[in-house]
């Protein structure tokens, strides 16, 4: 079962310095089919995928790979308390691993990361429905 969920009401939110702004549209993907799946065979993207990683699962640091994709992306790895641990830009057919594990990861059309201005250790929020 593949479990993506898409809803207007869904959103991400990045809190700088006591300031909030809504990054945009999201979707979950929350099982290994649709992390497996993510990106894959897509032209463009209007929102930002949002993977949920298991608990079980961090000695994987998190890898994530871009094959099939058409297109570059930007990618956050957030911690369990959603603040950016690390930024990377990934061209199509690459596989990439962060320096540390992560509880969520982010990814977004590429220019997407310096357009809103999102450095390491930005905090951003999200829906609790998506833990």
């Amino acid at each position: 079962m593949i479990n993506i969920y898409n809803t207007n009401k869904s959103k991400i939110i990045l809190i700088k310095k006591g300031n909030k702004c809504n990054l945009g549209p999201i979707k979950v993907a929350n099982s290994y089919f649709s992390r497996l799946k993510g990106l894959m065979f897509k032209n463009d993207i209007d929102y930002i995928l949002l993977l949920t990683t298991q608990k079980n699962r961090y000695w994987l640091k998190s890898s994530i790979h871009t094959f099939f994709m058409k297109f570059t992306i930007d990618v956050l790895f957030l911690d369990e308390n959603k603040r950016i641990l690390e930024i990377a830009t990934i061209p199509p057919w690459k596989i990439y691993s962060p320096k540390n594990s992560s509880k969520y990861i982010l990814e977004m059309k590429e220019g997407y990361a310096s357009e809103y201005n999102l450095n390491v250790g930005d905090k951003l929020d999200f829906s609790s429905e998506f833990k």
